[in-house]
């Protein structure tokens, strides 16, 4: 690992990283059950709850650890080289709770120090939202709701109705009936929170890779929702209003690339430790020396290495950059995530299938490490923050264009 910065960056994420190593015990254990069941087990929710790792992103004023990027992005990677499942539901919370400082404070408070389950939810604007006295009626399905099963507070991404998206555009001059060169513009969003007893868990989540998130489907249907449990959709792009108890300065959208790339580069460590143990005395079928003393393996080994210490370093930058001590917001910021992000996704991969190929048949054995992280990566960076599209967005905003979303 490559962590730099100073003693006080150091000794959060040491102590960060023993609050892991406390739940790496019944992570183990209970791994291959999630496997089985495809939802992780309430005994390994309960045991980060008690680390309070899944409060990690949340302001201390709410009752979180508000440690810095480095720290979360640290404790997601040692989480993912034990079970990427558990990483993945921890960054999506950790993103999510990045909501709080756009909630009311008494709201932020009910929700992430009152309750202490998950609040995760759907984030593509799947629902629509209808403005009624007090706040809106909600209705829609959501999918991709990783650890909802395990939730108090699931937060639904819609879209508003056409009567109430052009109120809103009367307002504020940004709802749909508006055309330029660009054409119309979408109706304006809104993140609506619910009680997660309000929706209905479908039973979905059939997957190669991730399998224990328990990544399921929800419906929510004719539920009322008041105003101050919702966040405008519009104001996510920028970091959050000063306040006392504001956690960080940093736009909801720029978190999200670091908790996805934190899961996938835990993933690729996890093979790169994985692969000697594979290689060294193997001996493939009527050959005559290990894998171990090929020199095709020990460059493609070193080469897989070489990937992933440079996605490494790629993430640890974008970390520095989001660091409250230095520059906040604005496109630059954005741009130099979503580079990491594109590296992080593109080089995690090669390096896994690299690995994978050079063991051969003994990377197949369903269960064993090498195989679980073939399967976990290619579900990590089929994720839109860690997309392709990113290289276009950022290409685009070097050549003096503004960095506009893709997909």
């Amino acid at each position: 690992m490559f962590w730099s910065g100073s003693a006080h960056s150091h000794e959060e994420t040491k102590e960060w990283l023993a609050r892991v190593e406390k739940v790496i015990p019944v992570l183990v254990q209970e791994r291959e059950r999630a496997e089985r069941e495809r939802v992780t087990p309430a005994a390994v929710i309960d045991a980060l709850r008690a680390q309070n790792i899944h409060r990690m992103w949340v302001s201390p004023s709410f009752g979180g650890g508000g440690v810095s990027v480095r720290t979360g992005s640290a404790v997601l990677q040692a989480l993912a080289r034990v079970d990427a499942s558990v990483a993945w539901q921890m960054g999506v919370q950790g993103v999510i709770s990045r909501m709080s400082d756009y909630l009311p404070e008494r709201v932020a408070a009910r929700m992430f120090q009152e309750c202490d389950r998950l609040v995760v939810g759907g984030i593509n604007p799947t629902g629509h939202a209808e403005a009624v006295p007090g706040g809106y009626r909600l209705r829609g399905r959501w999918s991709f709701a990783s650890g909802s099963t395990h939730a108090d507070w699931l937060v639904c991404a819609s879209r508003l109705t056409e009567d109430t998206a052009h109120r809103e555009d009367t307002a504020h001059r940004e709802g749909p009936g508006r055309t330029g060169d660009t054409g119309s513009v979408p109706a304006p969003t809104r993140m609506l929170f619910v009680p997660a007893d309000a929706a209905r868990l479908d039973n979905d989540w059939h997957t190669v890779g991730l399998r224990g998130t328990g990544s399921v489907s929800f419906t929510v249907d004719d539920v009322f929702v008041p105003e101050d449990f919702s966040v405008d959709g519009s104001l996510l792009r920028q970091p959050p209003l000063t306040r006392p108890s504001r956690g960080y300065p940093i736009a909801y959208y720029d978190f999200g690339p670091f908790t996805t790339a934190s899961t996938a580069l835990g993933i690729a460590q996890e093979a790169l430790s994985a692969f000697p143990g594979i290689a060294v005395g193997a001996v493939p079928a009527r050959g005559t020396q290990t894998l171990a003393s090929s020199h095709t393996v020990q460059a493609g080994l070193a080469r897989a290495t070489g990937l992933v210490r440079s996605a490494e370093l790629m993430l640890s930058d974008a970390a520095d950059h989001a660091s409250p001590r230095g520059p906040i917001g604005g496109e630059e910021l954005s741009a130099v995530i979503r580079l990491a992000a594109a590296i992080v996704g593109e080089n995690t991969v090669r390096a896994v299938d690299s690995l994978h190929s050079l063991a051969g048949t003994r990377s197949l054995a369903e269960g064993g490490r090498l195989d679980r992280c073939f399967r976990d990566v290619h579900s990590a960076v089929a994720h839109i923050t860690l997309a392709p599209a990113n290289f276009e967005m950022v290409g685009a905003y070097l050549l003096g264009n503004p960095l506009t979303m893709r997909r």
